[in-house]
């Protein structure tokens, strides 16, 4: 049978009882405030409709259907005959005699909710068999039962429709203006706009008189009905309040303080104990012993062609420096907040970045000596293909001549080379065995980091120069993956080379989230809960790996799952198997200029298409104008159309302010961040045109084709509260980098990959860099922690329980 089907006799049960329920409370009331019960004709279109579903006659129909089913305010609206002293809905007079909760005078004592109702209300507009009689039938027992309520529900009932924004607000109010009724009778059809305006206090636009011909003719029926939402939305702020207040629990106020590191805490009870006063000073001044000696080594370095591994006097004192810094953290899980440990931890993260990169290139992993190459020159000013070198920059006193097997390398597409190549073009990272260590290192600073002040610090950082490894072994830790807007979800390529080779070398195991492509923020924050259910399996800590729209998934994720279930807390704050880190590559959590414009340029076209349609109606016929009306409306009213303005939702910097308002994040949670921008060598042809329109929109060209560098931070930026200022101090950052949206992808983008692709090798990037430094600076200072260490905690702790 039909799904439809199966619907209608729920709806019919649900809308039953809930009149049923209704009408005996409106009766109590009346009887209480000496109010004369009116007699109504129950006589309905509906009662017609189910007659005739048991065969013309209602003798198969149960009686005391028939005796309690009592006609509701949209089935008198039907009738049309008494339709201007209809009052659809009755609200108690503020002085009520009866008691009730204020949320039931809000929301009525319907069995279904608002959500429900909207949920089913959107599938009824956007079935494929809206001219199906049960279809119509669902949606008349759904306004039914709508009318039956207060005021108050039917606005939240619209605020569910236009839960994401409103645009989606708005189709759905036109397909509810003009819903298929062709299954009553003339007499029984319910006059739509009517209905709403008893319901709201709003004026709704019809269609025809935005015609051509009509008294607004000048004047955009789209513009008209957007506006209608907007203000719908702006009613229904007392019913979003209400819904999180109901469905979220808050565990701190907004006047609260903010969680500090005890050494900076103003509060007696949180003082640093002399056991913290002690660690602390002990871990700076090893991190100042360690950066003295390291300063030192760099000159011998520099000046000997020493290698970093020979250093081990300064190793050594690095290692004591992150130990000490590993103690002070499980004392107080919040001391990474502290300037001292912040700036320490973020010099680690970027030394760590460069110290992937240099791994990669001198064990070739992928092709990350051909894009190393290909980014030193563009970064020099030099074109991968190009031969000429008059006007290039000085030449470097390590740089070979070029031999066949390189320039094939370098340059895969077939070019022309002269005999004479100039010393700036020839290869640096495609042969690295021929290159000091020191100048490897080098030439990586000079041409990832995008920042001149950025790169002389990193450069100038004995973290970089040294290169140092974690200790072997494996780490207890899972990564959660979310990925961007456009993915396969747990079947995606993302990174899988990288993590294959994570998983091998520090045991950490991966599990993508089920994200969908082009869905809400909501749809796949519920996938990355279902994630993180068989991660908790493992028992073992994890962290979150967000990329682009991910980002925002990831962090809503996290705000469910604290504002929920006591097991959802769990599942969060647990110390076996946690939260502990997170990593954004390429937040857009933030939004993105995208949204804004985009939303903007289709409000134009569609009312550019209205403009269009009114001028062609005298040169068609009326049934022809309907059926192109129909048309537009339908894919207005589409299921794919609505879920690709629910994924739209997260780049419109406005939509997400409502969800940082309410957010609310762990406050010893770390975040790295991976911020790129687009430069001409490092931009795919693909993407020139969205760089462009991004540059333009924003007046800014630092962004990476879909980010603005500023919104690509690890904190809300245009929402300024309590939970805000705990994400911005546990921001930990990250150099920016000369890269582009897309850096993650390899397999994904091979359709759009181009001959200029090619020779500027945009897409084979050292992919390690987006999550082995993350891994690895969380692991050196405690975050993260060794199988061997979790082994040993466990059976410390069971011997303290015996």
């Amino acid at each position: 049978m039909p799904q439809s089907f199966f619907v209608s006799i729920f709806l019919g049960e649900a809308t039953r009882s809930s009149l049923r329920a209704s009408t005996a409370n409106q009766n109590a009331d009346h009887d209480d405030w000496g109010i004369e019960t009116v007699e109504v004709d129950r006589r309905t279109a509906l009662t017609n409709l189910r007659r005739r579903r048991f065969g013309g006659s209602l003798r198969d129909v149960p009686e005391d259907d028939l005796d309690n089913f009592i006609m509701s305010p949209a089935g008198r609206v039907a009738s049309k005959s008494n339709l201007r002293s209809l009052h659809a809905h009755h609200d108690p007079p503020t002085s009520s005699p009866r008691t009730s909760s204020r949320v039931e005078d809000f929301l009525g004592d319907s069995l279904l909710g608002p959500q429900d109702i909207a949920v089913l209300l959107q599938a009824g507009l956007t079935s494929a068999m809206k001219g199906s009689t049960v279809v119509q039938l669902n949606q008349r027992m759904l306004l039914d039962l709508i009318a039956s309520q207060p005021k108050s529900f039917a606005i939240a009932v619209l605020a569910e429709l236009g839960n994401d924004g409103p645009r989606p607000l708005a189709s759905a109010l036109m397909a509810l203006c003009e819903v298929d009724q062709g299954s009553f009778k003339e007499a029984h059809r319910i006059e739509m706009h009517d209905l709403l305006e008893s319901w709201l206090p709003l004026q709704i636009p019809r269609r025809e008189d935005y015609l051509a011909g009509g008294r607004w003719a000048r004047q955009s029926y789209y513009d008209a009905i957007f506006s209608v939402a907007i203000s719908i939305l702006d009613l229904s702020e007392s019913y979003t309040g209400l819904k999180l207040r109901l469905q979220q629990v808050r565990r701190y106020k907004e006047s609260d303080p903010v969680p500090l590191p005890m050494e900076l805490s103003k509060d007696l009870n949180h003082q640093p104990t002399s056991k913290l006063a002690a660690a602390i000073e002990s871990a700076i001044a090893k991190i100042e012993f360690a950066d003295e000696v390291g300063h030192k080594v760099i000159d011998e370095v520099q000046n000997y062609r020493k290698l970093a591994k020979d250093c081990k006097e300064a190793i050594g004192a690095y290692k004591e420096a992150f130990a000490a810094c590993s103690q002070v953290l499980s004392i107080d899980k919040l001391a990474f907040q502290a300037d001292w440990f912040k700036s320490f931890y973020r010099r680690n993260y970027d030394a760590l970045m460069v110290k992937s990169i240099f791994d990669n290139v001198m064990d070739d992993v992928d092709s990350s000596r051909v894009w190393m190459e290909a980014l030193r020159r563009g970064s020099m000013g030099i074109d991968p293909t190009d031969s000429d070198s008059g006007n290039h920059s000085p030449p470097s006193r390590s740089m070979h001549d070029y031999d066949s097997a390189m320039t094939k390398m370098v340059s895969p597409v077939p070019t022309s080379m002269p005999s004479s190549v100039g010393i700036t073009a020839k290869p640096f990272f495609t042969c690295p065995e021929k290159q000091t260590e020191q100048e490897l290192i080098d030439g990586i600073v000079q041409a990832i980091f995008l920042d001149n002040s950025e790169r002389e610090r990193i450069q100038c950082d004995p973290l970089v120069r040294l290169l140092i490894s974690n200790e072997p072994g494996h780490y207890n830790f899972t990564i959660i993956t979310a990925m961007g807007v456009i993915t396969e979800g747990s079947k995606g390529l993302e990174l899988q080379k990288s993590i294959e080779r994570l998983e091998k070398e520090r045991g950490v195991v991966t599990i993508r989230a089920d994200t969908g492509t082009a869905r809400s923020i909501d749809y796949n924050a519920s996938r990355i809960e279902e994630a993180v259910e068989t991660a908790t399996q493992l028992n073992r800590p994890y962290g979150l790996v967000g990329y682009s729209q991910g980002c925002a998934n990831g962090f809503n994720f996290e705000s469910r799952m604290i504002s929920g279930t006591p097991d959802q807390q769990s599942a969060i704050t647990s110390p076996e198997s946690g939260l502990v880190c997170r990593q954004l590559l390429f937040s857009a959590a933030n939004g993105s200029m995208h949204g804004p414009a985009f939303n903007a340029k289709v409000h134009q076209l569609i009312t550019m298409c209205e403009d269009f349609f009114k001028y062609q109606q005298g040169y068609f016929s009326r049934a022809f104008i309907s059926s192109t009306l129909e048309l537009v409306d339908n894919t207005l009213d589409s299921a794919a159309f609505q879920k690709f303005h629910g994924c739209a939702k997260c780049f419109l910097p406005d939509a997400l302010r409502g969800f940082w308002r309410e957010a609310q994040h762990l406050p010893h949670i770390p975040t790295c961040v991976l911020r790129g921008v687009l430069e001409d060598h490092t931009t795919p042809e693909s993407l020139e045109m969205v760089c462009n329109l991004l540059t333009k929109q924003s007046s800014s060209p630092l962004h990476d084709s879909q980010v603005h560098v500023y919104d690509a931070v690890g904190h809300p930026v245009y929402v300024k509260n309590r939970n805000g200022r705990i994400l911005k101090n546990i921001d930990m950052g990250g150099a920016i980098q000369r890269t582009h949206h897309w850096s993650p992808l390899s397999e994904e983008v091979e359709f759009v990959r181009t001959s200029r692709d090619v020779q500027h090798a945009v897409f084979d990037c050292a992919k390690d860099r987006h999550i082995f430094p993350f891994c690895d600076v969380n692991a050196r200072f405690g975050v993260i922690h060794y199988k061997s260490e979790a082994n040993k905690n466990g059976d410390n702790s069971k011997s303290d329980s015996s």
